[in-house]
């Protein structure tokens, strides 16, 4: 059950079962800020989070903050305007490492606070009071600084970027990381309007993920202010930070993209298509809402293929190949902007609502864009996906259901992703595209910049979808979101889809024939990546070193290819292969590429366990903290 906020802009239902939250922060404020409903269903509570919604919970956030590269510190203050029932007499914030030197009101009187105990991947909780002489505080206001080893901040020395010049800042904040650097409310549910002023050093320029409020400010000490709004009220992990030595060049009218100087000519060829993008996601699903669609391609430490961060996407540069062949992670990006960021997971186990919904949309952009022979492949891929992740890990385990539940874990991403989007993919073959179009659109629009859970999506599909209870007893909605595997009536990818390249896929695993180099470039990326995921696991090297000098593996620049050699060649302890896969670990921090070759590595005995012991001692420093923690588990890896 959802309950209405006072100002509460969107349509919601009224009917509350928590005491009404009053307007603690300044009318005039609140008058030009839509705020978003905090859901309160049992499946609505976020366990990731130390706050209290209920009782008081943060509408807006400003912050003035300096970057320092020296010292790798970020510090300021973070004012929050508050919404607290009226016997409310503190707010429960998320932190993780932050220092806090004071906390006072909006008028600068103190206030009283404690930062708990910490909880091993959660942080610890900071309770401020809210009472003064004059009742309750209207605002906090946090003097903070980040600790330089904040895990949402990648902190970049001037020799891990293209120019070699200047350092170089990003964040990444999904899922609970940006209470390193943020205090807040870190949860997807309670989401937040904000404002930025941050100060950085010359010549660096700033961009986050709000829109630009004029011209950077010269300050006069070789230093500058740049200033952001977001006047949408999103879930907090979607603020986010870059800066740099970057330039800018349009793309279109609301179109753009940053990067280092050295990369923005590649990086523009190759998000080329962006604006055509949203306009085919428009014509899909409604109006693209939030003003300015730009990208910044960052250096290759970032951890991600990209993060949907609003108005200024971050992209990898792994996804750079030359020939737009892996743009598709651009139409995931954007269309973020309806499933995910428009309308947002309430907790972090209904995490399909944003990526599965995403992967499905992702793929009607792709089809709009590049045609239905290219979305047909990436779809059979996907759901290549699905069934290896369903071999390898039963298809009656709790983490391949797609809602998960406390205290069951995802089986992977392609679950979430993959088997998201072939859930809609079904629906849409059930009841046909026209009718799910208009369904789906109609989620979008009657839920635009809330919190959702999978019983919200599953009982608007039963009512909106389905015209009557035995057609949604047909769909098998229920199975679909709630029980593992894959229901019975799955779509399946088209058999056709890639039917050369399975037919030279046999070939070579029964005859040895490689396919001819000229049939090789002929492919799409998504038919040699098929090709590559259907050769034979053992190799020998005399088989490996014809395939790279046949098709040319080893000097591709597609990095998802690149990426499938090299786990290949490792998996067969193929030793030419060794310092191609020393580099590539030490250029790119993507952890979809950086994690699978450590594992591969780590299965091959004492050989492979030296050279990935070897190759993290030197690498782990230049990665983000998303990617070290997933590559330390699997070395066990201690400080």
């Amino acid at each position: 059950m959802r309950f209405a906020l006072p100002l509460l802009l969107a349509t919601v239902s009224t009917a509350a079962c928590t005491p009404t939250l009053e307007a603690q922060a300044p009318a005039a404020a609140q008058a030009e800020r839509l705020v978003a409903p905090i859901l309160t269903t049992p499946d609505a509570v976020d366990s990731a989070t130390f706050a209290r919604p209920q009782v008081a919970r943060v509408t807006h956030v400003d912050l003035d903050l300096a970057l320092d590269f020296e010292r790798k510190r970020v510090a300021g203050t973070a004012t929050l305007d508050v919404l607290a029932r009226a016997d409310a007499g503190e707010i429960v914030l998320d932190s993780n490492g932050l220092v806090i030197d004071r906390v006072t009101d909006g008028q600068g009187r103190a206030l009283a606070f404690e930062v708990g105990d910490r909880v091993e991947g959660k942080g610890e909780p900071v309770t401020v009071s809210l009472r003064t002489d004059e009742g309750q505080a209207r605002q906090v206001v946090i003097h903070y600084a980040a600790n330089p080893q904040a895990n949402a901040l990648q902190w970049l020395a001037p020799e891990q970027t293209a120019g070699g010049e200047h350092p170089f800042l990003f964040s990444q904040g999904q899922a609970i990381l940006n209470r390193s650097w943020i205090p807040t409310q870190d949860s997807p549910g309670i989401r937040q309007t904000w404002r930025a002023r941050i100060t950085a050093p010359e010549p660096l320029d700033v961009v986050m993920s709000g829109v630009a409020q004029g011209e950077p400010e010269a300050l006069g000490n070789g230093r500058r202010a740049f200033t952001f709004l977001m006047d949408k009220p999103v879930p907090p992990y979607l603020i986010a930070i870059a800066a740099g030595d970057i330039d800018f060049r349009a793309i279109g009218p609301r179109t753009g993209v940053w990067a280092e100087p050295e990369v923005l000519d590649r990086a523009h060829h190759e998000v080329a298509d962006t604006e055509d993008m949203v306009e085919a996601a428009e014509e899909l699903y409604g109006p693209y809402r939030w003003g300015r669609y730009d990208m910044i391609v960052l250096p290759p430490a970032f951890p991600y293929g990209g993060m949907e961060n609003p108005v200024m996407t971050f992209l990898t540069p792994t996804f750079i190949a030359g020939d737009r062949s892996l743009t598709g992670l651009v139409a995931h990006e954007l269309a973020h902007s309806w499933s995910g960021n428009l309308v947002t997971n309430a907790v972090w186990g209904d995490g399909w609502l944003n990526e599965g919904v995403t992967s499905y949309f992702e793929n009607r952009i792709v089809e709009a864009i590049y045609g239905e022979k290219r979305a047909r492949q990436e779809v059979a891929l996907d759901y290549m996906a699905i069934l290896d992740t369903l071999e390898e890990v039963g298809r009656d385990a709790p983490g391949t259901a797609l809602h998960h539940p406390e205290g069951t874990d995802s089986a992977g991403s392609a679950i979430v992703y993959n088997k998201g989007a072939a859930f809609l993919r079904t629906l849409e073959r059930e009841v046909g595209r026209e009718r799910f179009d208009a369904w789906l659109r109609q989620w979008f629009d009657n839920h635009a910049f809330q919190p959702a859970t999978s019983n919200m999506i599953y009982e608007d599909m039963r009512t909106n979808l389905a015209r009557n209870a035995a057609e949604a007893e047909r769909l098998m909605l229920r199975e679909w979101i709630f029980e593992p595997g894959l229901p019975a009536n799955v779509a399946k990818p088209d058999p056709a889809a890639f039917a050369a390249v399975d037919a030279a896929s046999a070939a070579y695993a029964g005859q040895a024939t490689i396919p001819a180099a000229a049939t090789w470039r002929g492919w799409t990326s998504a038919e040699r990546q098929r090709f590559l995921r259907q050769v034979p696991r053992d190799r020998t090297a005399q088989q490996l070193a014809a395939l790279d000098r046949q098709l040319g593996l080893a000097a591709t620049g597609n990095n998802e290819e690149l990426f499938l050699w090299l786990d290949l060649a490792l998996a067969n302890r193929y030793a030419p292969a060794v310092p191609q896969a020393e580099s590539f670990l030490a250029e790119v921090g993507r952890a979809k590429f950086v994690r699978p070759l450590f594992v591969t590595l780590m299965g091959e005995g004492d050989w492979g366990q030296a050279i990935a012991r070897r190759i993290y001692a030197e690498t782990r420093p230049g990665y983000h903290a998303v990617t070290r923690g997933s590559v330390d588990r699997v070395l066990g890896w201690e400080e």
